[in-house]
């Protein structure tokens, strides 16, 4: 008796799973049956919310669904990232973020709750931009070897500013430095919070000089209250065909570029992961968004999730190389 007992108890739970694996499988299938959210780690205005925002118009229009943005900035990106990384792993809540979500881990590694690549699921690379390279009028520089020479005659005189620590455009910063051989004058990097205050400072003449996204400094070149030098892109962009780029400036190593990508919590269904990245497919490759993109200084990047995952992880390597050669450190 105790053997059928167990043998029925067996049966149960088998059917019990089988139950419960059909009744996963249908919402699966059902997905997405309300709101999405995305959330995004910054606050609302700057690139990551302005792309987000374009893109959660027409994901909504793939999936049918509205799709919400929910801004939680603070501490670098780690606020948001961390609600996403203890979210429930249903595709109802996502993230979207820029190049500093992988970049947060090697400079706060003692500090971080979560981790950046384990509790995440890479859903789609969605777009990069170059960054302007730009300095203020006032300095007597119009090309990137004359502000050169400009930073080794006087390095104390001037100064860089950066929108956020670690972000790409401190990185590029640092790059910028290394290459030029300047990484051993003591020309200081001034942290501001957001582009609109750096930007202030700097056609002020508060600060000398700052490489950031298009979206944000585009509109201070076009109106010459700030003067570009280069742009960091392997082309010319269209938007500043006259402005070269910093390998034709002489940095013949020197590429870079801001990049934002989507990602869900760990553990994501497939089912799930695979109808998110063929809607984001659909939105990241199509005309409107391309012309979109392109106004704000952005061009269309979309990977799928397997080859986004191998990008973060090299650009990840890049990142780690650039920080050991400029000593930055945040603990």
């Amino acid at each position: 008796m105790k053997g059928i007992a167990m043998a029925v108890s067996g049966l149960a739970l088998l059917g019990s799973a089988q139950a419960q694996a059909q009744a996963q499988a249908n919402a699966d299938a059902a997905y997405p049956n309300r709101p999405v959210t995305i959330v995004v780690p910054h606050p609302p205005g700057g690139s990551v919310d302005s792309l987000a925002r374009m893109f959660a118009v027409k994901l909504g229009e793939e999936l049918k669904q509205s799709v919400i943005i929910d801004n939680r900035a603070g501490a670098s990106g780690m606020v948001g990232a961390g609600v996403v990384a203890r979210s429930t792993p249903d595709g109802y809540t996502l993230y979207l973020n820029a190049s500093i979500h992988n970049i947060n881990p090697l400079l706060y590694k003692k500090k971080m709750a979560f981790d950046a690549v384990k509790d995440f699921t890479p859903i789609s690379g969605l777009a990069q931009g170059a960054l302007i390279f730009s300095v203020n009028n006032n300095v007597p520089a119009r090309t990137v070897q004359e502000f050169v020479k400009v930073l080794k005659a006087d390095p104390g005189k001037y100064s860089f500013a950066t929108t956020g620590f670690g972000s790409a455009g401190h990185l590029a910063i640092a790059q910028f430095a290394y290459e030029a051989g300047l990484s051993s004058l003591d020309i200081p990097i001034v942290l501001y919070r957001g582009g609109g205050p750096a930007l202030t400072d700097l056609i002020g003449g508060q600060v000398h000089g700052l490489i950031d996204p298009m979206l944000s400094s585009l509109p201070m070149v076009k109106t010459d209250k700030i003067r570009a030098l280069a742009v960091t892109g392997a082309k010319r962009s269209p938007l500043l065909p006259d402005v070269p780029t910093m390998q034709e400036a002489g940095l013949k190593n020197f590429e870079f570029y801001s990049w934002y990508g989507l990602w869900a919590p760990a553990k994501l269904p497939d089912a799930i992961q695979k109808k998110l990245d063929a809607a984001t497919q659909k939105v990241m490759t199509s005309a409107s968004m391309k012309e979109q993109l392109s106004g704000l200084g952005f061009e269309s990047a979309y990977r799928n999730g397997a080859d986004f995952a191998q990008y973060i992880q090299a650009e990840t390597a890049r990142y780690s190389t650039i920080i050991e050669q400029a000593h930055i450190t945040a603990e």
